[in-house]
């Protein structure tokens, strides 16, 4: 899909330097490409993290996973 956005002219050379030099990112849509996705990633886990974080300080959430714990008590059932 074409789309126009406005860059500073520092992020174009950077963009066309990278082109030019990387395996992974032949052209300077695919570094864009890599670009966006390493930073989506990125947000998204952080993101992830910060949810995983205020669950633990749930009690709702604790009660829950202790139960499915329990169901899960033993050896034989529980994943090592």
């Amino acid at each position: 899909m074409k789309r126009t956005y406005n860059l500073s002219e520092r992020t174009v050379h950077r963009v066309r330097e990278l082109s030019g030099h990387a395996e992974w990112a032949r052209t300077q849509d695919a570094v864009v490409e890599v670009a966006v996705d390493r930073l989506y990633r990125e947000v998204t886990d952080r993101e992830e993290a910060a949810a995983w974080e205020r669950a633990t300080g749930d009690p709702d959430f604790r009660a829950e996973t202790a139960s499915i714990a329990r169901e899960y008590d033993g050896t034989d059932r529980w994943p090592a």
